[in-house]
């Protein structure tokens, strides 16, 4: 079981933020990232699945405990395909975990962060 860590990119601006975390594995789980100064948040799920289980999790007590983040429509965010979810909860760490998987599982994690630009045209 292994933290991966991100490739991280930026706007011109920076005000968005894409976290781009590759090659997980059963067991694996994403490095938390800094949550909470994000108006917008989604999450991308690529890659080969076999019988894979992606779950979104937020913490709010400094990364040490997490629960399941939802989306929009207050359900959970999980993956057992390829998918798309924009995040509900604001929260201070967010990371993904791998829950489950076979063999060939090879998943990436793509997380696009939006800032509240009050003074953007």
């Amino acid at each position: 079981m292994a933290a991966i860590n991100p490739t991280i990119t930026s706007s011109g601006d920076y005000s968005v933020k894409k976290f781009l975390f590759e090659g997980l594995i059963n067991g694996d789980t994403t490095s938390p990232i800094p949550f909470a100064e994000w108006a917008d948040r989604s999450i991308q799920i690529t890659g080969t699945f076999d019988t894979t289980t992606v779950i979104a999790e937020g913490s709010n007590d400094g990364g040490v405990t997490y629960a399941a983040l939802t989306d929009y429509q207050g359900n959970a965010v999980s993956f057992t395909a390829a998918g798309l979810e924009g995040v509900q909860e604001i929260t201070e760490f967010m990371r993904a975990r791998i829950t489950a998987g076979g063999g060939s599982t090879d998943i990436n994690v793509h997380i696009l962060l939006r800032r509240q630009t009050p003074n953007r045209a």
